[in-house]
């Protein structure tokens, strides 16, 4: 599931750079959320992945 939204946050990351500063800016936020939501399962010892 995570690495789900993983990728669809990523292509849309990078869509951002090519439509627009306002976008890519949400689009950057969005991303910084995934990854502290992934770091925060892994110091919780859940398995990050799944």
């Amino acid at each position: 599931m995570l690495i789900t939204i993983a990728v669809i946050l990523l292509v849309l990351w990078l869509l951002g750079f090519m439509s627009g500063y306002v976008l890519g800016g949400f689009i950057h936020v969005l991303l910084v959320v995934a990854i502290i939501l992934f770091l925060i399962r892994i110091i919780q010892g859940r398995n990050p992945l799944k």
